[in-house]
């Protein structure tokens, strides 16, 4: 027992950055739009989770690879590239940061909502109620981001995601053997000549599992860990790590659609539109798996997850544009002496945010959709800046992708690409 608890913890140790993408990437992608493809359309989008997993994992491999290579994030190599590409970054990052921070903050409000019953919240409007419990938790992420204490939560994004992957693969298992069998008189079938289909289908893949910005973010968190441990990860720590995280996140997309489809679909009823309605659905298909017992479990791991989401996506955009302005005005702009740029991006992330959050909530789900289809559409424009980057002739030959990534890379490209134009001809 000693032994394999070594082993364990063993493993845990070399995760570090890799969970940290996982713990950003599994939030509104996969608790609700993956919840929502299997409710929608059962088991058949599966093979899109799979096939998109396929394209874009080069292009998120490419973060931690390059920082392990070079002992730098990745966007120093797009400043080899030109300004440009750093440019293209930051103008695409401005475009979306605030919606996504919206979105994911409102998921992670629902939960709370539902989970303390504060639906009803003194007679107020449902929207206002969620736009003031949003506020609550971005106050209570900026306490944690400018004190520090992140470190901690940093440490518990392990055990979180294990506890979440365990109730969400357990409640699956449980529910195939039930075999409710309402799923198998649907009738209800994704069609590539309906428009809906095709629009929701764009939205889903979007931010599937992640936006390729996180590639980015990744590489960006990998150099800080190097930082903090004195010493540059070895590429294939860094490989089996973010291995680790990227696997993961796709078998939780499976497992939540499979959980859609299993409860939802055939069954006649619909998915609310509203964050706390909906988190209520979503925390009711593990009870209607698992049992009464499970509720507090969940509950718990669905909320710290969306949390961790939060949290980390908060730090991710400021550190992220502070580390694009510093390579493109490296004069005016040095992060490492001075975090007041850092505080400074914080605050307008958190106001932009709000800002949606009070004055545009109504438009909500269209402004969701336009961060997707930009995701989406976008995509080509950073797997390209990542190959070119991590093939650049000075990345060290022994840490240089080979001949077959180099093909998989150009499979990708050309899907991506084919996709994006596809999508803007229709």
């Amino acid at each position: 027992m000693m032994t394999q608890n070594r082993l364990f913890n063993g493993v845990l140790s070399q995760l570090g950055p890799g969970l940290l993408y996982a713990g950003a990437a599994v939030g509104v992608s996969h608790l609700v739009q993956s919840t929502r493809a299997g409710g929608m359309f059962g088991f058949e989008l599966i093979i899109a989770i799979v096939i998109i997993h396929l394209i874009k994992y080069p292009f998120f491999e490419f973060g931690p690879r390059y920082t392990a290579a070079t002992g730098r994030n990745i966007l120093h190599g797009y400043k080899k590239l030109g300004r440009w590409a750093v440019w293209v970054y930051l103008l695409m990052t401005l475009s979306t940061m605030f919606i996504i921070q919206a979105a994911i903050t409102l998921v992670t409000a629902g939960l709370l909502t539902n989970i303390l019953g504060l639906e009803g919240l003194g007679g107020h409007d449902p929207q206002m109620v969620a736009a003031i419990i949003s506020s609550v938790l971005l106050l209570i992420c900026f306490t944690l981001l400018v004190s520090g204490h992140y470190v901690l939560l940093d440490k518990l994004v392990k055990i979180i995601i294990l506890v979440l992957s365990i109730t969400s693969v357990a409640a699956v298992i449980t529910l195939l053997f039930d075999n409710p069998g309402h799923y198998e008189s649907a009738t209800v079938h994704f069609s590539f000549s309906d428009t809906a289909h095709l629009l929701f289908l764009v939205t889903f893949l979007g931010w599937m599992p992640a936006p390729l910005d996180l590639s980015v973010w990744h590489s960006i968190w990998s150099e800080s860990k190097n930082d903090s441990d004195g010493k540059v990860t070895h590429m294939k720590a860094a490989l089996f790590d973010f291995r680790v995280g990227y696997i993961g996140t796709a078998v939780l997309a499976v497992c939540f659609l499979l959980l859609g489809a299993l409860v939802m679909y055939g069954s006649g009823e619909t998915f609310e539109t509203g964050g706390a309605a909906f988190a209520g659905q979503l925390l009711g298909m593990y009870q209607q798996a698992l049992g009464h017992w499970a509720y507090p479990i969940v509950a718990i791991a669905a909320l710290t997850t969306m949390f961790s989401t939060t949290l980390t996506v908060l730090d991710a955009f400021p550190r992220t544009m502070v580390t694009a302005l510093e390579l493109l005005f490296p004069k005016r702009i040095k992060h490492r002496n001075n975090q007041t740029t850092y505080l400074t991006w914080l605050l307008l992330t958190i106001a932009g945010t709000l800002l949606i959050l009070f004055f545009y909530l109504a438009s909500m789900g269209e402004m969701i959709k336009i961060a997707t289809v930009v995701a989406f559409v976008a995509a080509p424009v950073l797997a390209i800046l990542n190959t070119l980057a991590m093939f650049d002739k000075d990345i060290p030959a022994q840490h240089r992708p080979g001949r077959f990534m180099l093909l998989w890379c150009l499979l990708g490209l050309v899907a991506l690409m084919g996709c994006s134009i596809s999508y803007l001809l229709l």
